[in-house]
């Protein structure tokens, strides 16, 4: 049987990628399942700087599986509870890819929708072929969403915009979705493996400790006050000031050189 979740490492990169092309990507519990122990596995593992996730075949990620979750519903004895509880359980990838302390990137094709785009968005970056179709759907699916798609939505293009793509879940391309910042960058079909490795390599041979703390910064900054927040740079500051890789950057600094990081 085919796995549904790929896992490569290279020069310091975690691919994550999603392998249900027959179903778009569709999620299910064993992809979840995968994501949040790969996730958190990559999380204490020093060699991994940088994680990317992506769907196999022509698509990113459907959404849930509409399919499955009819017939689990015509056949399942859970309560409302059990149903409620297992949904947290599964959204738990979504949380980690956003607070986990490494950048993480979504690399997007064809359609993102539902679930599949709150995935998205709970990475750092998104980098997206010219072929992405980005779409809540939730609604047109009598859903209200998950994944915590409306709180990474709302904060990337404001409360009304978000409001605005949730209740009516039109099909964004990819020159709209940048223009309203869902995605960082856009780049044909056939460079979006090469220009996503490119991004992810070039972070992953940075400064990993600084990178980890720039991220918990930023994470802490969307709902901290700024006394709060400026007590959180200058202990991160300071911490980052006493790494090896600080002490290699002014090095390399004063002899015009590149610094060569070493994560610690």
């Amino acid at each position: 049987m085919d796995r549904v979740l790929l896992e490569s490492v290279e020069d310091g990169v975690l691919t994550l990628t999603m392998n249900r092309p027959d179903r778009l990507n569709a999620l299910n519990g064993e992809i979840l399942q995968g994501l949040h122990d790969s996730i958190t596995r990559a999380a204490a593992d020093p060699a991994i700087g940088v994680i990317v996730l992506t769907g196999a075949g022509r698509g990113f990620c459907a959404g849930g599986d509409v399919k499955a979750m009819a017939e689990r519903s015509e056949r399942s004895n859970e309560t409302y509870d059990d149903r409620v509880q297992g949904l947290r359980r599964r959204m738990e990838a979504a949380r980690l890819l956003h607070e986990t302390a490494k950048p993480t990137i979504a690399m997007l094709r064809g359609p993102v929708a539902g679930a599949g785009l709150s995935l998205a968005l709970a990475c750092d970056m998104r980098v997206a072929s010219d072929t992405v179709r980005l779409t809540t759907a939730f609604a047109k699916v009598a859903l209200s969403g998950d994944f915590g798609g409306s709180w990474f939505l709302t904060r990337l293009v404001g409360p009304s915009k978000a409001r605005e793509l949730y209740f009516t879940s039109p099909v964004l391309g990819a020159a709209d979705a940048l223009a309203l910042g869902l995605v960082n960058r856009v780049v044909a079909d056939a460079e979006l493996e090469a220009e996503t490795r490119r991004l992810a390599s070039s972070m992953a041979r940075g400064p990993r400790v600084t990178l980890g703390y720039i991220k918990q910064n930023m994470n802490l900054a969307e709902h901290a006050g700024l006394g709060e927040l400026m007590d959180a740079e200058a202990l991160r500051h300071t911490r980052c000031a006493q790494t090896e890789d600080h002490r290699e950057a002014a090095a390399a600094f004063v002899e015009k050189r590149a610094p060569v990081f070493k994560g610690r």
